[in-house]
């Protein structure tokens, strides 16, 4: 069997990764997914199954999958990618490396949320320093308030395309746009892309206030306030105020600070019980986005002298093991101010 994609190529088959993929081929599209672990492929394309991120789900079975890179960004006309950000830079690289061989020049769609350590920059920074502007048309980030559990069972699902380009962006909404997944459109992309990574350091705080044994007046009172750490450091570094108030912004805050199928929620929750961080880690098995974006957004608002108590407060328990119960009766007795 030849794999070959003539359409839309999937880099990445986790959970999210993997159900945007059925997305696009259950709204007529032809694609292919890359893995570079040989036995999820062979579980995909021969189950149709991917039990380690959605144990109960089957896939359509004109999905494939391939270990080939290659084969797989073979004339497709978009390439998403769904890697955790960690990965993105090298798996940009790679993927550039083979457009510029075939001489390709597709539009680049990512559906990361996170920040690069150390550089702090942004998905759609990493991938334009990697992929050369010969070998790809606009950069769209595809983000909002969306869990792969419940677009799997097709539960209505609102999110934004984001880019500088419309007509990508347009063109991006066409490919997922369908009765239960709806995309909105949006050239704010550094205001998507930061309410997108930020709002993972407020689910940390929601999932441990929970943990805790807190109620909704605590958790309604940290989303809030969180929301206007988020919203000030992103004015900061250049995004549109009106985009934290969108599917990016409020909405992707929400349902990942009130969702079990939130990991940074969930993560919070288990450290709020007491539990290790580096045993959460290892339990979770997958990545905690929020961890490294923590760190990252702490030195980004010292770098801008942006005021952000509730990042620092996580930050600090993350990686200065303060303790989370110190961290909010220290919030709690900040001096009082106007809102």
């Amino acid at each position: 069997m030849v794999l070959v994609c003539k359409k839309v190529a999937v880099i990445g088959a986790g959970s999210w990764g993997s159900i945007l993929a059925n997305i696009l081929v259950m709204n007529g599209n032809k694609v292919c997914i890359w893995s570079r672990r040989k036995k999820q492929v062979d579980e995909l394309n021969n189950q149709h199954t991917n039990h380690h991120y959605l144990s109960d789900f089957t896939y359509d079975r004109r999905l494939i999958a391939s270990e080939d890179m290659a084969k797989v960004l073979e004339d497709a006309s978009t390439v998403l990618f769904a890697v955790p950000t960690k990965a993105m830079r090298s798996v940009a690289a790679d993927v550039a490396t083979i457009l510029k061989e075939k001489k390709l020049k597709p539009v680049i769609v990512h559906a990361s949320k996170g920040l690069e350590l150390r550089t702090h920059k942004r998905i759609s920074e990493i991938i334009s320093e990697e992929i050369a502007a010969e070998n790809r048309k606009g950069i769209v980030a595809l983000s909002g308030p969306s869990h792969a559990e419940e677009v799997a069972k097709k539960d209505i699902t609102l999110v934004t395309a984001a880019s500088e380009d419309l007509t990508s962006a347009k063109n991006v909404q066409k490919l997922f746009m369908n009765n239960y997944f709806r995309v909105y459109t949006n050239t704010d992309i550094i205001g998507v892309e930061l309410g997108a990574a930020f709002k993972n350091i407020i689910a940390l705080g929601a999932g441990a206030l929970h943990g805790l044994g807190y109620g909704d007046d605590a958790k309604a009172a940290l989303m809030t306030r969180g929301l206007a750490e988020i919203a000030r450091l992103g004015i900061a570094l250049g995004a549109d105020p009106l985009t934290f108030i969108g599917l990016s912004g409020v909405g992707d805050l929400i349902v990942t600070c009130t969702s079990i199928h939130s990991r940074n929620w969930r993560a919070g929750n288990q450290l709020g019980q007491g539990e290790a961080l580096q045993d959460v880690i290892t339990n979770m098995g997958m990545v905690i986005e929020g961890l490294s974006t923590t760190k990252a957004a702490y030195e980004l608002a010292a770098q801008e002298k942006i005021e952000m108590p509730i990042t620092t407060a996580i930050y600090q328990v993350l990686y200065e093991n303060k303790d989370i119960r110190q961290a909010i009766s220290d919030l709690m007795q900040r001096e009082g101010r106007s809102e």
